[in-house]
């Protein structure tokens, strides 16, 4: 039975490449006392052994393990979740940072556990990631290391936040649909509980002012599903048949508007132009007409919270709320023609 091979050390490693210890030490954490060519022959010496530093070991040591605690609460159901973490995975591997990721599943005691277990690990600090963009109760005071909030809104006002911008998102469907010269543009989106949609049509409805517009009718507050987006075009044409645009809370709502207008037999965008919201593809690119939508940017998102919490790591730490700005993905459903390829000579 072979035996497990000898774990390398610096020891080792410095005695490849005839330097102290002390000085392969400063050569692998980039220390500037240490010349180049001396630098060079001892990353050369630990890459010819396969040393692997004990990162626990060398982060008492230098008060820092160049690793992040990413704490959620809904992994498993969180759609929009996972498009931040990978954008903020993507930003710490680019600065060669490791992420712990916890999922308390919506759990106060799961929660409290992984905040001791990851501090137990000497993570330099914390990404607390939500998936509503709401707000959600602080957990800084548990936590003594830089804590920043993605896609949710702390409620201590001292926390930094960085969440996307509805009011934003929806002010580009707005413009864009009065560009297009949409002149009777109603509005159907989800759960009335949920702050995104509050403030979507919130934000709407003052986009349409601004051009000196009103909303046809109140905002259609419902489920963020297909059938409740049939169910409520049915309901807007039978009282407005002269809708001419319809603005929805997101894109599987959009989709249901799209199902239920062909079915009323209005055209899209012909008859009635339809937004989306989120740029959830498999939706948006479906949908026929394809959707156009506004797409929140997450993993950008994730990438700013990362940016702001690399500045509290150096000390400079600000507090308040970021607001992750969105675009507009236009597509055929407002009245983009598809490119056709040319037409072949007779």
């Amino acid at each position: 039975m072979s035996r497990k091979r000898a774990q390398v050390t610096l020891t080792d490693v410095a005695k490849l490449a005839g330097v102290s210890v002390a000085t392969a030490s400063k050569a692998l954490n980039a220390r500037d006392e240490v010349a180049p060519a001396t630098r060079r022959r001892v990353q050369q010496a630990a890459e010819e052994l396969s040393f692997q530093p004990n990162v626990l070991a060398r982060g008492l040591i230098s008060g820092n393990t160049r690793t992040i605690g990413l704490l959620t609460d809904e992994l498993s159901a969180a759609r929009f979740a996972i498009p931040v973490l990978l954008g903020a995975e993507n930003a710490l591997g680019n600065e060669q940072m490791s992420v712990l990721l916890c999922d308390a599943r919506g759990d106060a005691i799961r929660r409290q556990h992984y905040i001791r277990t990851l501090l137990a690990r000497q993570v330099d600090g914390f990404i607390i990631l939500g998936d509503a963009n709401d707000l959600r109760p602080s957990l800084t005071r548990s936590i003594p290391v830089p804590v920043v909030y993605a896609y949710c809104e702390s409620d201590d006002p001292a926390d930094l936040s960085v969440v996307a911008d509805d009011a934003g998102g929806a002010h580009l469907a707005a413009e864009h649909l009065v560009s297009l010269g949409r002149r009777r543009i109603a509005h159907i989106t989800g759960d009335h509980g949920y702050r995104a949609a509050r403030d979507r049509a919130l934000a709407f409805a003052s986009g349409l002012s601004s051009a000196g517009l009103s909303l046809v009718g109140e905002p259609l507050f419902g489920q963020w599903s297909q059938r409740w987006g049939r169910h409520a075009t049915s309901r807007l044409l039978a009282s407005h048949p002269d809708i001419d645009a319809i603005f929805c809370g997101n894109d599987q709502i959009a989709s249901g508007v799209t199902e239920a207008l062909r079915d009323l037999g209005r055209t899209c965008p012909d008859d009635v132009a339809v937004v989306g919201y989120d740029n959830w593809e498999v939706f948006a690119t479906e949908c026929r007409p394809p959707l156009t939508t506004v797409d929140l940017n997450l993993e950008q998102l994730g990438a700013t919270a990362v940016r702001h919490l690399f500045a509290a790591l150096d000390g400079d730490h600000h507090s308040g709320v970021v607001r992750q700005p969105g675009r507009l993905v236009v597509r055929e459903s407002t009245g983009v023609a598809p490119i056709q390829p040319p037409a072949r000579p007779a």
